[in-house]
């Protein structure tokens, strides 16, 4: 069996695109079914879709990369040239390295952030559900939680992790001199919506208001903040009553436009409007950030500011890293128990290739003598000496060679390798 994983990150791929590969939990099912059967040999499948990323981990006897680009690329409606272009593609050891990275926070925008393991979890569940993980999958996503368990008990990796939600407050109160005077909004009722709730929450704003397609949803979220709940229909009517508007939802289309947000400026008399879209794709036009009085930040836009306090969690990368190398190593080390063989390989070929060379000189020393005229059957002995002698030379040479001390070991390896019908027939 083989791994690989195939993704494209906050590194590699600008907001936009990633936004053309978010995969909804509702949507893995038939996703992985899509990719599993587009692939010749249907391997083991998983993916993982986060606002920071879409990776595909496969697994099967035999690695199908171009095939895995061309389902994503054609999943994205992109083509699949321009795609590689902002991919990734990390085989055996290495995407398994890759894999206990992630699941640590080691990969994220915010270094040690914990939200990516529950992300990575819930994918795993999907594709568990699906019918899509197998055994070797399984082994590699456990492993990974394990890793990621022990990285945050024992370093301080995530001991100063400034998350999205923090980096929104931080951003809000650089533009409002008293926090606790504005009307928030916060569109969605996911985890990071949640989250981010939670952060303005403490800074106690004047009012809260959660809008969300499903009102029961919604009316939970608010009542633990002693906020109002709305629907999404009325957002653009009601928009101009908030100061700070946070959005994080699983639509595919905006749902905060340029129209919408215009008018709200006018009935506010163009006082500031702070936002933050936290959504992949966008929940909010990219086209509102031109306007004047509005401070709207993605996804990307907040890099910046969970940069900071990196430099004094560097020291704890290098205690991750080596717990992830130990992993590493054991997760390649039960591959290669389930293929014993593997390790094998290179000198089967070697095995495989000097016997096709015997092989070809004695049937090019035969053809010369039948062109001669000699007689068939001779020539016909003459090329099974001829092989017999190119098998069994080392053989006999390591024997006669051989000092008594390893003899008998020699003397039973000659036995298992060419007497093994004459041992099994006794």
């Amino acid at each position: 069996m083989t791994v690989w994983a195939l993704g494209l990150n906050h590194n590699t791929a600008p907001l936009d695109l990633r936004g053309r590969f978010a995969f909804a939990l509702d949507q893995m099912a038939p996703a992985l079914q899509g990719l599993r059967t587009s692939h010749a040999r249907h391997p083991e499948a998983a993916i993982l879709s986060t606002c920071n990323r879409t990776e595909v981990y496969c697994a099967s006897d035999n690695a199908q990369v171009d095939h895995t680009l061309g389902w994503l690329a054609r999943a994205g409606d992109v083509p699949a040239d321009a795609l590689r272009d902002h991919t990734y593609v990390l085989q055996d050891g290495h995407a398994a390295r890759h894999a206990f990275r992630v699941a640590s926070g080691l990969d994220s925008m915010v270094l040690g952030e914990p939200q990516i393991l529950g992300q990575m979890k819930s994918a795993v569940r999907a594709a568990e559900e699906a019918g899509a993980l197998g055994s070797t999958l399984n082994q590699l996503f456990q492993r990974s939680f394990a890793v990621a368990k022990e990285v945050r008990s024992s370093t301080e990796i995530g001991a100063h992790s400034i998350s999205m939600a923090a980096a929104a407050v931080r951003l809000a109160g650089n533009l409002f001199e008293d926090l606790g005077r504005i009307r928030v909004l916060f569109v969605g009722a996911g985890e990071m919506i949640e989250l981010a709730a939670t952060h303005f929450a403490a800074r106690s704003p004047a009012a809260i208001a959660i809008a969300n397609r499903t009102l029961e949803r919604g009316e939970k979220l608010a009542s633990r903040f002693g906020g109002e709940v709305m629907r999404l229909a009325d957002l653009p009517e009601r928009l101009h009553e908030f100061d700070a508007v946070v959005s994080c939802t699983a639509s595919t289309l905006p749902i905060i436009g340029l129209g919408a947000t215009e008018r709200a400026l006018k009935k506010r008399r163009h006082r500031p409007i702070f936002m933050v879209d936290l959504a992949v794709p966008r929940d909010i036009e990219p086209e509102v950030k031109q306007l004047g009085d509005v401070y709207l930040y993605t996804v990307d836009d907040l890099a910046q500011v969970v940069q900071t306090g990196q430099a004094s969690r560097q020291a704890a990368v290098a205690q991750a890293e080596a717990i992830i190398d130990a992993g590493v190593q054991s997760f390649m080390h039960w591959m290669g128990q389930r293929d014993p063989a593997a390790g094998v390989v290179p000198l089967i070929r070697q095995l495989n290739a000097q016997a096709d060379e015997w092989r070809a000189l004695e049937l090019a020393r035969a053809r010369r003598r039948l062109a001669k005229g000699e007689d068939v059957e001779a020539v016909l002995d003459a090329l099974s000496r001829g092989l017999t002698q190119k098998m069994l030379h080392g053989a006999m040479a390591e024997l006669h060679a051989a000092d008594p001390g390893s003899r008998e070991q020699t003397t039973h390896a000659i036995e298992r390798l060419f007497l093994r019908g004459k041992i099994s027939a006794d």
